[in-house]
């Protein structure tokens, strides 16, 4: 039996943004059978919303979690037996700072046909209008939370821009952005240029790269906001 494909689909990053979502990725939805997700509840409404005259019972739905050996044993049986899979993140897209990579991983390794689709990615969206290096650029996903140790990281993240001229990139949970970015703040020479971008696709999105002194003066308030940061030391 030819064995199935595994389609990796972007979401929105929010919910009014379907306007980020290209059409074509409807014709891949028709074509799985079977959906591995980071939130059912939350992929059911997104492919209902996309697709309204689906019928979500008519297909079989896993919780990716953080993929055991038991998911990963379903997902590849799935395949082999012809199924079509397809992986939706949370938010964004699969397998982009996502438990669903060690899916795609798997599949890799089994010799299935993995197709992945455009769709929204706060790193790659933040990175293009930060105006920062985008030749050399890396994403450190979550600082630590003690602040001694995040201050530490900073520093380092600092001093390895400034020798490579790369791009760092990392996030937070929303309730400790005013947090981190005091840390930034008490960490980075004045002259290092940073981005905050804040609800990236919403109405309300703001992306704006300011030096270490620009945003001192201006204090930034971004509390319970998803966000992410750019740095990049001067020449």
């Amino acid at each position: 039996m030819k064995p199935g494909k595994l389609y990796l689909i972007p979401t929105v990053l929010y919910d009014d943004a379907f306007e980020t979502i290209p059409p074509y990725i409807i014709a891949a939805v028709q074509d799985c059978q079977v959906f591995f997700v980071e939130n059912e509840k939350t992929a059911r409404r997104f492919l209902k919303k996309l697709w309204k005259e689906m019928v979500i019972d008519d297909y079989q739905w896993f919780a990716i979690h953080k993929a055991e050996q038991e998911v990963k044993k379903q997902f590849l049986q799935l395949l082999h037996s012809g199924k079509n899979i397809g992986i939706i993140s949370e938010a964004g897209c699969p397998g982009i700072a996502d438990p669903g990579q060690i899916l795609v991983e798997a599949a890799q390794l089994a010799n299935i046909h993995v197709k992945p689709f455009v769709g929204p990615n706060s790193i790659l969206l933040a990175l293009m209008a930060s105006g920062m290096n985008g030749q050399s650029f890396r994403f450190h996903g979550y600082l630590p939370i003690d602040s001694l140790e995040r201050k530490k990281k900073i520093r380092e993240l600092e001093a390895d821009s400034f020798k490579n001229q790369c791009t760092q990139i990392f996030i937070e949970t929303p309730y400790r952005n005013n947090s981190l970015i005091r840390d930034i703040m008490q960490t980075c020479k004045d002259e290092t240029r940073v981005c905050i971008a804040v609800d990236i696709t919403a109405g309300s999105e703001t992306i704006r790269t300011k030096s270490v002194k620009e945003w001192k003066e201006n204090e930034e308030d971004i509390h319970k906001r998803l966000a992410i940061f750019l740095l990049q030391a001067a020449n």
